[in-house]
């Protein structure tokens, strides 16, 4: 009993970390002036570095797991720059963050981790908190913007799913493959006027080495501990970390509506937290 609480707490512990660094995307996004595909594969490239060294040795296996696990991750990360680039953070944070829905319907089947009424409880509360969050900023405009931001939610569900499922072996492989697709990909849109603002290219780093890298190995480490559904739910944190970002920098105070969907997003997930780990969920 005392093994399973620790490794719950040890999945807890490493969650917060990469929730708190993914957080770092939209801001630092918006700084960039250069096409979202190039800035998408500029900091995959960088992120691809830090996982390989991190690695020491990658063991690609290139079996139908890891394969679609790197496709996932792929679709994740372009379409999320490029919805950034379309339509407002509001709306692609928002529209990004129903990845939970697709765990909990996918989950059981995939992954035989059956989702509870209380699990789906969990996901509309934290759904609901986010969305009032956003409330205030959530626009109709940038419709394909909006789409791109949807299929970035269903992607990353499956980045969690298959990173899961890899949980007996190396989920990072994926990621590592992912990310060297993606800069494969999108390297000819990196000839499109790069930026030469100093600013811009310590933003990319930032992407790169925090955003992109240490945030997923810190996450396929604790994905190996905890629930694929309680992996996402825990991370939820993510967004309503995005607005603070921009409040220390810009100064820029979130609503009344902000403060409250806040509130109700961090008592879920710390909620959730505790009981993971007093429960072995």
């Amino acid at each position: 009993m005392s093994r399973m609480l620790s490794t719950q707490s040890k999945g807890v512990t490493l969650l917060i970390p990469a929730a708190l660094l993914w957080s770092l995307g939209g801001l630092l996004i918006k700084m960039i002036d250069w096409n979202p595909l190039a800035i998408a594969g500029t900091r995959s490239g960088i992120s691809a570095l830090i996982i390989y060294f991190y690695l020491g040795k990658p063991k690609l296996k290139w079996n139908k797991i890891q394969v679609a696990g790197a496709v996932a991750y792929m679709g994740t990360v372009l379409l999320y720059v490029v919805a950034n680039k379309m339509t407002t953070a509001a709306n692609t944070i928002l529209l990004q963050f129903t990845s939970p829905i697709w765990v909990a319907i996918f989950g059981g089947w995939f992954l035989g981790e059956k989702t509870t009424f209380k699990d789906w409880i969990f996901v509309i509360i934290v759904i609901f908190g986010i969305s009032l969050f956003f409330i205030d900023q959530l626009s109709p405009e940038g419709f394909w913007g909006n789409i791109f931001a949807l299929i970035s939610g269903i992607s990353f569900g499956w980045v969690t799913l298959l990173m899961r499922k890899q949980k007996s072996e190396s989920p990072i492989q994926s990621i590592l493959l992912g990310n060297i697709l993606t800069f494969l990909i999108t390297f000819p849109f990196m000839f499109s006027q790069p930026p030469t603002e100093y600013s811009d290219w310590t933003a990319l780093l930032i992407l790169g080495i925090f955003q992109l890298g240490i945030s997923y190995i810190l996450y396929s480490e604790a994905i190996k501990y905890v629930t694929a559904l309680s992996s996402i739910l825990i991370t939820m944190i993510e967004p309503i970390l995005n607005p603070i970002w921009v409040f220390i920098i810009v100064g820029e105070i979130p609503g009344q509506w902000a403060l409250v969907g806040g509130m109700i997003v961090i008592g879920t997930v710390i909620f959730r937290g505790i009981s993971m780990i007093k429960n072995g969920q």
